[in-house]
């Protein structure tokens, strides 16, 4: 837009006696401010013009309630040192100039600037006078990807690529993706958008979810939501927010998202933990909406195995990638919700038996996993040395696996010192890949003993070359190729062999391999992984993914200025600097499942079998 016209809005504030339209909560400092400026071409008004609007639901299950807004449902941003207490103009400090208490000098340093904001071309990274540090930047962008509702933070967007002609869904708000967010802020010590998110996500958990005339159980939450303002009755003068979910009906691949529900409990824990405020947790409607999540997780089947059986794209891999029935990071996730939500359910009589259905399945999650998931190289050396076709209740290959399914490539990925937990497991079938969210969470909830998770960070340290290369994280390895591409992904073309979720590298790992690392006192991986990743993701304007083998170049369908990239490296760099911090996420093993986890190692299985009045429901 023109200089001029960003001139007069600026003369509007100056001259304002009021300071109270440039936000009370956020100070984003001048660039934002700026970034703010060039959207007036774009007919967004941000110079302090509010209206009455309303925040609200039909009778689709939205709320009513009455807010002021400002346009779009934003405020505008408060700038450091243009007002006076008394509201009067005073001096700024521009690239290295104090004193610049005019319009017009501030008009002739922008345009001397060429980096600024003011060229037009920094999508809102660039600073006046220079480029700022990389954290600085990181936190300039995550609070710029806020959204609001009702003028109350709720969430933040998924990607701001401006770049991008094809926004889908990116500009929803996204329950996976906001944990890195979330978790930033509670670091921070900006709790509010944190609680606001907890709970607005909680009422959508009981709306109506509908897909061709059938509906999912209760519980399930949504896998992202969008907030939209709309003229309220047809008046527009008048606007209401609303929220519009997507429970998987309008994804694609049409999925329900069944880690949305565990990550919102693992981060109702972090809030409780971080803030010391357990009256979130402690509420009538978010004791409701774990137990609803709990039920829905521990509910009967027709499975024989503790572990949950979900479809392909049901979590962060969110594509057909060959990971249907028992996904590992599926597990993980489940195994952390379940001791999360154990310490948070309020002691109760109506709770005694969700409780003891919890307990026994914590117990049999834990033997499983640690027991059949495992693998390194005594493990594959038995593997390769199993009979088949054993009909008994003492079978050694429980799940007859062949021998002959031990692929090539691991022979020689697995290092001597270390080891790791498989993709999946299934009657007749090992998924051998290496999956780094199931591994990282495995060692930041305890479903991995403490021998499993050092040895997962010896294989990470042995493999770095492969799993890391030039920028952490490998989401999976190795990549799917030829002909097993096309058979598994159907030919997927976002999912060629290094690229995306067959094989890309995702920068927002790199908080749950900092978690992992804290936790197992491995700091010096964390400082490696980070270091290396700060070499590129400012400068490659925050990628979503890397593609090829050693991740040399930007996913070539990636999302630039992705959310999670920048709350995933400023997580890390927050621990770092206090390492103590990681407690808000990490569950400890408590003794009672220790012993119940040898009791099953040392029970003699067909003597179990025959007790009178013993009923194991699963196969551990």
């Amino acid at each position: 837009m023109a200089l001029s016209e960003a001139s007069l809005c600026l003369n509007h504030m100056l001259l304002s006696n009021s300071s109270s339209n440039f936000g009370k909560q956020r100070n984003l400092g001048l660039v934002q401010f700026h970034h703010s400026l060039r959207t007036l071409g774009n007919g967004i008004k941000r110079c302090g013009f509010r209206s009455i609007s309303f925040c609200s639901t039909d009778r689709k299950n939205l709320t009513k309630i009455s807010c002021l807004l400002s346009c779009k449902g934003q405020r505008a941003d408060r700038v450091s040192g243009l007002t006076a207490d008394d509201g009067r103009p005073r001096s700024l400090s521009i690239n290295g100039k104090t004193n610049v208490s005019n319009v017009q000098e501030l008009n002739e340093l922008l345009q001397s600037d060429g980096e600024g904001v003011a060229s037009g071309d920094t999508n809102g990274v660039g600073t006046v006078g220079g480029r700022k540090g990389i954290e600085e930047e990181a936190w300039d962008l995550l609070k710029e990807s806020v959204v609001y509702y009702c003028a109350n933070p709720i969430g933040t967007i998924a990607a701001s690529d401006t770049s991008s002609s094809s926004i889908l869904n990116y500009d929803q708000v996204f329950i996976r993706d906001f944990i890195p967010s979330g978790i930033a802020f509670l670091l921070k010590g900006e709790y509010d958008i944190v609680r606001n998110f907890i709970l607005h996500t909680l009422q959508l958990q009981s709306w109506e979810k509908t897909m061709d005339c059938h509906s999912p159980g209760q519980g399930l939450m949504p896998a992202s939501f969008k907030v939209r303002t709309v003229p309220l009755d047809g008046d527009n003068s008048v606007t209401e927010d609303v929220l519009d979910p997507d429970f998987g009906e309008a994804a694609i691949g049409r999925v329900a998202p069944v880690d949305s529900g565990l990550w919102w409990i693992i981060l109702l824990r972090a809030y409780g933990k971080c803030t010391g405020d357990l009256s979130v947790q402690e509420r009538v409607d978010v004791q409701t909406g774990i137990k609803m999540i709990l039920k829905l997780c521990l509910a009967d089947g027709f499975d024989m195995f503790p572990t949950l059986l979900v479809t392909d794209g049901s979590c962060m891999i969110d594509r057909r990638m060959g990971i249907h029935g028992h996904p590992l990071e599926i597990q993980a996730l489940f195994y952390s919700a379940l001791l999360c939500a154990r310490e948070m359910l309020a002691p109760e009589d109506g709770s005694a038996d969700l409780i003891r259905a919890l307990n026994n399945r914590l117990v049999a999650l834990s033997f499983h996993i640690r027991e059949y998931y495992w693998i390194d190289m005594k493990k594959l050396n038995e593997i390769y040395r199993y009979k088949t076709e054993e009909y008994s209740y003492d079978a050694v290959n429980k799940f007859n696996i062949y021998p002959d399914q031990i692929p090539s490539w691991l022979v020689e990925f697995m290092p001597s010192r270390g080891g790791y937990l498989i993709g999946n497991l299934q009657p007749a079938h090992m998924d051998f890949r290496f999956f780094s969210l199931g591994n990282l969470w495995s060692i930041v909830g305890g479903l991995a003993t403490v021998d499993q998770s050092h040895a997962i960070l010896d294989l990470v340290e042995e493999k770095w070359s492969e799993l890391v290369a030039d920028m952490p994280l490998k989401i999976c390895y190795p990549a799917l190729e030829g002909q097993e591409w096309r058979i598994i992904t159907g030919s997927d073309p976002k999912n060629t062999a290094w690229s995306y979720h067959n094989g890309g590298s995702w920068p927002t790992l790199l908080w749950q391999l900092t978690v992992a690392c804290m936790k197992m006192n491995r700091l010096e991986i964390a400082e490696k992984a980070v270091m290396l990743a700060e070499r590129r993701l400012s400068r490659d304007k925050w990628p979503e993914y890397y593609d090829t083998r050693r991740a040399r170049f930007i996913g070539k369908q990636s999302r630039l200025f992705q959310t999670w990239s920048i709350a995933g490296y400023l997580v890390a760099k927050l621990l770092l600097a206090n390492p103590s911090a990681a407690k808000v996420l990490i569950t400890e093993e408590d003794s009672e499942l220790v012993n119940a986890f040898s009791c099953m190692l040392s029970a003699n299985p067909r003597r179990k079998r025959g007790r009178k009045g013993f009923k194991q429901p699963f196969i551990i």
